[in-house]
């Protein structure tokens, strides 16, 4: 299935990463989350963590679900 044939004809997967990483949340140092099939359906699972990354951004994958911590500090489990 080609990438490019399944997007809605008014998003870019560079539209959509701009947008996730310039919400108010992300801008903020917070957490977003996004399902795991929009991700690798709208951009692809490498561009989206490589995006992250660039930003200096944590991504973790649960169940259906990246969440991505919008800022620079570590990451503890607690349980």
């Amino acid at each position: 299935m080609a990438l490019m044939a399944i997007l809605p004809a008014h998003i870019t997967p560079d539209r959509w990463l701009a947008q996730i990483f310039a919400s108010q949340v992300a801008m903020r140092g917070g957490v977003v989350k996004r399902k795991i099939r929009d991700v690798e359906r709208l951009v692809g699972r490498d561009a989206f963590v490589s995006a992250a990354a660039r930003r200096g951004f944590q991504v973790v994958e649960n169940h259906r679900y990246f969440v991505i911590f919008c800022n620079g500090q570590p990451i503890r489990r607690v349980r």
